[in-house]
């Protein structure tokens, strides 16, 4: 395969990894390590840097249409990202010293959760009664629908930011966004509606990514001929998802995308079994 053939294919693959990351809020880190270990050979710590960077990406391109639309809660994604920042950077440190099986097999087992929490039902019910502790960091807000403008409050702060610490750790030992567990911790436990939560989730993906991704920079694992290509995908792909957003129904796109990742989460297990990583 010539290196054309190649950054033609990533930069494919990468823009539907971008697509579905910005509508499902999972980041795009799901598709793109995946494509670049299963299909490509890559190794699974240089997949992770350039997952890292195209998360960035991701995040700053869908995350700017939706803080222009008003439906990203800021207040509430600089809250959390304390949490996520430090867990980043304490998941890079140990991903560096964790066989590349063990991480192959722990990112298998992260995909099943994400493909069965893309499933559930969707909290779409604004809160009308908060906890105190949210009135206090003043975290409570509204967000525009088709209706007018929709007024909500959250609950359970202080759950929601140690699933968020969680969710950091994960982002990076494994190199993804950890989308899942972040709207699981907004939409499950914080009661957050969820166009809120995803749009938001992106918003904190970003920042979450970067703190990982300067551990992987300095151990040498980030290759600027893979994660160019990877960058430049993602990107155009947020910036569609971030559009079709709020016109669609993602429901269709959602089941596609779980049985897909299911797939691809039982071929990386197996793999990661029998040490082919």
């Amino acid at each position: 395969m010539t290196i054309l053939t190649f950054s033609i294919i990533l930069l494919v693959g990468a823009y539907l990894a971008g697509l579905v990351g910005s509508l499902t809020g999972l980041g795009g880190g799901v598709v793109v390590i995946p494509l670049l270990t299963l299909v490509f050979q890559v190794d699974i710590r240089y997949a992770i840097g350039a997952a890292l960077l195209a998360s960035i990406a991701n995040s700053s391109g869908a995350a700017s249409a939706y803080v222009k639309e008003g439906i990203t809660n800021i207040r509430l994604g600089m809250f959390l990202e304390i949490a996520t920042t430090v867990g980043a950077v304490i998941g890079a440190v140990v991903a560096v010293y964790t066989p590349t099986n063990t991480i192959a097999i722990l990112f298998g087992v992260i995909l099943l959760f994400s493909a069965a929490m893309t499933l559930r039902k969707k909290n779409q019910e604004a809160l009308t009664e908060g906890s105190k502790l949210a009135d206090r960091l003043k975290l409570n807000n509204s967000y525009p629908t088709k209706d007018g403008e929709v007024s909500y409050k959250l609950k359970n702060v202080g759950a929601g930011f140690s699933i968020m610490t969680v969710a950091g750790v994960l982002s990076g030992l494994l190199g993804i966004g950890s989308g899942a567990l972040k709207v699981l911790a907004m939409d499950t436990t914080m009661h957050i509606p969820f166009k809120v939560s995803t749009t938001t989730s992106n918003f904190m993906i970003g920042v979450t990514a970067a703190a990982s991704a300067v551990v992987y920079l300095q151990r040498g694992y980030m290759d600027p001929g893979i994660a160019f290509p990877v960058v430049l995908g993602v990107l155009g792909g947020a910036f569609t998802g971030s559009k079709l957003l709020t016109r669609i129904d993602p429901k269709v796109l959602r089941y596609i995308f779980c049985i897909a990742i299911t797939f691809v989460a039982a071929e990386m297990i197996y793999n990661g079994i029998n040490h082919q990583f």
